[in-house]
């Protein structure tokens, strides 16, 4: 990163350790149900340089231009702005708190890196499958600039990070997504926009940085209509096209090139039928090959549902009305007929963000509900809400129905510490459930699937919206970290509503990794098993400062190692992603 981050973040770098013994392997745990960890895969180092193997401090930074000389190419109006930011965040801002001090949130493997070209990488060990041609991408946030004042983990700009893989040759890319926020403030040499997710800090500081915005809006330095955008949470494929996406944002047009870079092609509004935002999480029907998606926001309709049809054609918009207050609805699910939304006791309140707090803050008061609407839907005429006392869910799994359509069965992770979710998230505690909503009756009934801690849950994308046996969850290390991987076999829980999880591995001790992804063996074959396939995912080693990419067979009881990729860069943790199988890639 620029010079920018020695000069700001001279005491970012991650905190100190005790001394470590010089490791000559890298090591992967396996954990068989019931038994103690053991040790089954063992692959040599990569030969490195002692800069490539340096803990992610700003000192390993390249050095291309100072802050100072940067700013000092600018207007006097420029100047004066960010003379102003750094007066808040130096005298006016309280002390922050550990969940949005960039110092904490940015330590360890959340430290951001450069962008990589495409660069050929070493399969360490076993052999990569021919079904994993093609490119698995995840994106995440890896600010640009050191941040102004407080900053949220969901407050960086978006970095897609793509392995490339063809007849057992590998690159690794690493690319930000060229947002309008991402180009204006490198233009400028540093941030423009506050950290919104971390809230203004107090009021006096809250007032402060509204009043230096608003002195940017009017004398026009950004678009508030298109400039505040991220794209750091998902990627979606659907229509031929493939999208980054971040949900208060319209999605990011991305290009895949044939040497495996990543290109922006720039914000897409479906031929201006998708006016502001969209999530981050749309659901394709592997069937039909349509897109179903959603937004909400601080205004009424707080809800709103749309789709797009197999060609990637934006359809009408359902506004939800009966969503009687807004709430942070991340994620949803559908089944054959219905799209199902889970209204939770984490409110959106831009007044509490104007007057220096959270623009998420949990309501205990209130009593969570479940919406079921027909998916095809041309008003909300037909929408039931059910209340669901103590269910707060985030990401969704996988829904489906039984019964002749009288029957949606969820599952989810519920967020058992809500007021945890989006502040102290190393104490977020999130226990997959299995919901059962009878729609003639009314009646809700929920069971866990593991008294473990688990989410960033996956499984078989050929089983969208149909009963599907198996899942595969992150293990929180605590959370934001992933420890481990986790796989249930959700047919045990009809048996004494016992434990799920038939197989797990465990990175090992200062190993963690990110989001699972399935990718079936045979994806056109209708009589393959539903876990035959392989777990693919990113994995970072902190004691050496090293990234993996693996490869693991979705069926063996412990998740074995099939394929280890030494990585030329390290992958900072992250969030979600996609694999797009070789012949997937040819239409886009």
């Amino acid at each position: 990163m620029d010079s920018l981050f020695s000069s700001s973040f001279s005491t970012l770098s991650s905190p100190p350790r005790p001394s470590l013994p010089p490791l000559s392997s890298f090591r992967v745990r396996a954990v068989p149900i019931e038994k103690k960890p053991q040790t089954v895969t063992t692959t040599t180092k990569m030969s490195r340089t002692p800069e490539q193997t340096k803990k992610p401090t700003p000192s390993t930074m390249n050095k291309k231009h100072t802050r100072r000389s940067v700013v000092e190419n600018k207007s006097p109006l420029v100047k004066i702005f960010k003379a102003f930011d750094d007066i808040i965040t130096n005298f006016i801002d309280p002390p922050l708190r550990h969940a949005i001090n960039p110092k904490h949130v940015l330590s360890d493997n959340f430290f951001p890196v450069d962008e990589l070209p495409p660069t050929e990488c070493k399969v360490s060990e076993g052999t990569l499958p021919s079904c994993l041609d093609g490119v698995y991408l995840r994106n995440g946030p890896n600010p640009q600039f050191p941040p102004q004042g407080p900053y949220h983990l969901f407050d960086g700009d978006g970095m897609v990070h793509a392995i490339s893989i063809s007849k057992g040759k590998v690159t690794l890319c690493s690319r930000y997504v060229k947002t309008s926020k991402y180009n204006m403030e490198k233009d400028a040499g540093f941030p423009i926009i506050p950290n919104v997710i971390a809230g203004f800090n107090g009021l006096t500081a809250s007032m402060a940085r509204m009043a230096v915005l608003t002195g940017r809006l009017l004398a026009g330095q950004f678009d508030p209509s298109k400039d505040l955008g991220l794209a750091n949470t998902n990627l979606a494929l659907f229509g031929n096209k493939l999208y980054a996406l971040w949900e208060s944002d319209l999605p990011y047009a991305l290009k895949l090139t044939p040497d495996g870079d990543i290109v922006t092609v720039g914000r897409h509004d479906f031929g201006g039928k998708l006016l502001t935002s969209m999530t981050a999480h749309p659901k394709v029907d592997p069937v039909t090959k349509e897109a179903f998606a959603f937004r909400y926001g601080p205004m009424r309709p707080f809800l709103t549902l749309f789709r797009f049809n197999e060609n990637g054609e934006k359809q009408a918009d359902v506004p939800i009305f009966s969503m009687t207050s807004p709430s942070f609805l991340h994620d949803f699910s559908i089944t054959k007929n219905y799209a199902i939304f889970s209204e939770n006791q984490i409110r959106m309140s831009m007044m509490a963000l104007m007057g220096g707090g959270s623009l998420f803050t949990p309501d205990p008061k209130k009593i969570p509900r479940v919406g079921v609407i027909p998916r095809y839907a041309k008003d909300e005429k037909e929408i039931k809400w059910f209340e669901v006392p103590g269910w707060n869910n985030i990401h969704s799994i996988n829904a489906w129905e039984e019964d002749d359509g009288d029957t949606v069965v969820v599952l989810a992770p519920n967020m058992l510490s809500v007021e945890h979710t989006l502040d102290r998230m190393n104490l977020i505690h999130a226990s997959v459930e299995k919901m059962t909503i009878n729609l003639k009756t009314g009646m809700v009934s929920r069971h866990p699937l593991s008294t473990r801690n688990l989410d960033f849950a996956v499984f078989n994308p050929t089983f969208v919206a149909v009963k599907n046996r198996y899942i595969y969850c992150g293990i929180g290390g605590p959370m934001p970290k992933i420890s481990g991987i986790v796989k249930l076999d959700v047919s045990l829980s009809d048996i004494d509503r016992q434990e799920c999880i038939v197989a797990s591995r465990i990175f090992g001790p200062g190993c963690f990794g990110g989001e699972p992804f399935f990718v079936a063996k045979e994806p056109d074959n209708p009589d393959a098993d539903e876990d035959d396939g392989y777990i693919i995912s990113y994995m970072h080693n902190e004691n050496t400062n090293e990234s993996r990419f693996l490869v693991m067979d979705a069926k063996s009881p412990t998740l074995e190692i099939i394929a280890i990729v030494e990585l030329p860069q390290r992958v900072p943790y992250g969030f979600h992603g996609l694999f797009v199988k070789e012949s997937d890639l040819k239409k886009l």
